[in-house]
């Protein structure tokens, strides 16, 4: 299994728009330096009143299909 590694930094505000499908993707540019683009609702189990904020280990297999989504 592949992973890349993001930090992410999301306020309540942007969150809200995310959640309510204003936008639905999630743009981020990994440590190693990629540019990757994934679902907002996979950082769902994530959300405090604070927003969204550390670093996050995103798991895909061979197809660049998302698997898992931890945080560090």
């Amino acid at each position: 299994m592949q992973y890349i590694i993001v930090d992410i930094s999301i306020s309540p505000e942007e969150w809200i728009k995310l959640y309510q499908g204003v936008a639905r993707d999630v743009h981020v540019r990994a440590r190693d330096g990629r540019t990757v683009r994934f679902p907002a609702r996979i950082l769902s189990p994530f959300f405090l009143r604070e927003g969204i904020h550390g670093a996050f280990r995103i798991s895909f297999d061979g197809n660049g299909k998302f698997q898992t989504i931890d945080r560090l």
